[in-house]
């Protein structure tokens, strides 16, 4: 009819509901393509971290610049799912799967024809950056294994420990690939588990979720900034105790310009509507105590990835004799992975936080007794405690974050996630910095002790040294060499000594830190149970 209204238009139809249960047969699918694409991820990107020492040969470099791989890496890896996180929203679960796999298998094929230092950072760069979206997609094909009761408690804990499990898998698989072919033999596995991981992809899609337009132009200025400032605080933090921190002049320029970059950065998105991360939700005193939690435990857990394999390599034992010792690591990893699964609840998170740095300080404190004779089968408990608190520690803490993220709606998650990248990517290479610079210092300082009393006057010493040099005897004549010798197999013996007394102060140190995090829980807990309690009492008060 002319002159009619014309009817408004239907609205979009709202997604189906998810289905509270998973098909067995998808469910163990799910979980398999998981745990494949953390391994490749993690294999891509540990098995560089844990070996720059075996490949220094094959590239010609020194321990120094082969470390520069370990930070190309790190420098766009850091920051790149804040915006990848938009693009998947925007353009599609499925599309932004299969593109993200492509441009990982083909950056892995590009490992094979690297052959000096200069063309491996450039590689390992574009290797971070296509290892970014991997990880999400391992961490979405876990959670599309459970029903949406299970998501935030199996989900969270089963990805979060395979996550914590690949340094160790890299640990356990290095050694054999080393022997096929040093640097290209590092990266034939992760070719061929790539290849396989971009045909799980095709023929598993993930359940779509709503697509929205969420990009901004203001996001393309912000990010750069954020991906510069984070950027550089990576490379800062993975190289600065090798070239000390107050001795290169370029760590002084990096952090000035990733301290403006990111002040610039936060400049925009104060005055945006739909901010890519909301600094007033950032600064409130939840946020700052969610983020300082998740900072302490980050540090702590450097004990294991920095301080006990740190140890033994000074010890002279390389990966293929801690082989035991990883796969009790691993073990323990997934044990407290399920028993976290099973008792994951919001109102158990104080509890299980606190149970978790209590193992962590038990693992650490009996870390802190080493001597030159410790071996790694002497550290199968105490790590084990350390890896099945860490494995207790994260997932809780990551289901607070996520239920006050999601309260605020989807818009804050790129904000969360911005929090949960400092804290785990930044906060991982800041704990590892922090140990290593400490035991620096440490060993110095035990090294000056040591030889104030290292002295031919000592007849201890002398006949000690006699005892070294001995060995020479029989192809020097001359006997002030033999004396010289002698004294340079005393003073590695010395400096071996105290980098050990360095480590044990180092694990101690971390001990400690432990205890004063459960303290500071165990003081907060109290402090909330008593509020309730008076409010309970005196509601008028309370008001």
């Amino acid at each position: 009819m002319s002159g009619a209204e014309t009817p408004a238009p239907a609205p979009p139809a709202a997604p189906a509901p998810a289905p509270d249960t998973v098909p067995l047969p998808r469910m163990l699918a799910c979980i398999a393509a998981s745990v494949l694409l953390w391994l490749t991820q993690g294999l891509g990107m540990n098995l560089i971290a844990v070996n720059t020492q075996q490949i220094q040969g094959a590239l010609g470099a020194t321990l120094n610049e082969s470390t520069w791989l370990v930070a190309a890496y790190m420098a766009p890896n850091v920051s790149l799912t804040i915006l990848l996180t938009k693009v998947r929203t925007q353009f599609g679960l499925r599309r932004f799967a299969e593109i993200s796999i492509a441009i990982f298998v083909a950056v892995s094929l590009l490992h094979l024809f690297v052959f000096d230092l200069h063309s491996a950072v450039v590689v390992r760069f574009f290797a971070g950056a296509a290892a970014s979206p991997m990880s999400t997609l391992a961490f979405l094909y876990m959670l599309d294994a459970f029903p949406p009761a299970r998501k935030m408690s199996w989900g969270l804990s089963m990805a979060l420990a395979c996550s914590s499990a690949t340094p160790m898998v890299a640990r356990l698989l290095s050694p054999g690939l080393l022997d096929i072919g040093l640097w290209h033999g590092l990266y034939l596995l992760e070719v061929g588990l790539a290849l396989v991981a971009l045909c799980v992809v095709y023929l598993l899609p993930l359940t779509p979720v709503p697509r929205a337009k969420v990009l901004h132009w203001l996001d393309f200025i912000s990010y750069p900034l954020v991906a510069l400032g984070f950027g550089l605080l990576a490379v800062v933090l993975a190289l600065g105790r090798y070239y000390w921190w107050f001795e290169a002049p370029w760590i002084g320029a990096c952090l000035a310009i990733a301290a403006l970059a990111i002040g610039l950065a936060a400049a925009i998105e104060l005055n945006r509507q739909t901010p890519l991360m909301n600094i007033q939700w950032l600064t409130s005193p939840e946020i700052v105590h969610f983020t300082l939690i998740l900072l302490a435990f980050r540090i702590v857990l450097a004990e294991q990835t920095a301080g006990a394999i740190g140890l033994f390599q000074t010890l002279g034992l390389m990966n293929e004799q801690s082989r035991l010792l990883y796969l009790a690591i691993l073990a323990a990893t997934f044990l407290g992975g399920v028993v976290c699964a099973l008792l994951t609840r919001p109102e158990r998170v104080n509890t299980l936080h606190a149970v978790a740095l209590v193992f962590i300080a038990a693992g650490a404190w009996m870390d802190g007794h080493a001597t030159n004779l410790t071996r790694p089968g002497d550290m199968y408990l105490s790590q084990s405690l350390i890896a099945f608190g860490g494995a207790l520690f994260l997932p809780p803490a990551l289901l607070v974050g996520l239920t006050k993220t999601m309260r605020q709606g989807p818009a804050y998650m790129t904000s969360f996630l911005l929090v949960f990248l400092f804290t785990q990517s930044i906060g991982g290479l800041m704990g590892s910095a922090f140990f290593g610079t400490f035991v620096t210092l440490r060993e110095k300082f035990h090294s000056s002790q040591i030889v104030e009393h290292i002295t031919l006057t000592n007849p201890v010493v002398a006949e000690r040294v006699h005892q070294l040099s001995a060995a020479y005897g029989r192809v020097l004549t001359d006997g002030q060499l033999l004396s010289a010798e002698g004294l340079a197999l005393l003073a590695q013996q010395a400096t071996r000594e105290a980098n050990i007394l360095a480590y044990n102060d180092a694990f101690l140190l971390i001990a400690a830190l432990a205890v004063a995090a459960l303290a500071f829980i165990l003081l907060h807990s109290g402090y909330g149970w008593w509020r309730a309690r008076f409010s309970a009492r005196h509601p008028a008060t309370a008001a």
